[in-house]
């Protein structure tokens, strides 16, 4: 019993600390070149992703 109330406490801990430094460990990810390109490439490969990104670099057709 006292071992499984250590887990959740550890969990809970290590979840808190997560969400806390959420940021910091973000951009010391992105910040590793190999990850960068792994994350850029999946989110690029939805479809939905990255034809909103084109809109918005490249602008999309006008409506006139």
């Amino acid at each position: 019993m006292s071992r499984m109330f250590t887990s959740i406490f550890m969990i809970g801990t290590v979840g808190y600390l997560v969400y806390k430094y959420r940021f910091r460990l973000l951009n010391t990810l992105i910040g590793t070149g190999w990850i960068r390109r792994i994350a850029v490439g999946s989110m690029m490969s939805l479809p939905g992703v990255k034809k909103k990104l084109m809109q918005t670099i490249f602008g999309g057709p006008s409506d006139w």
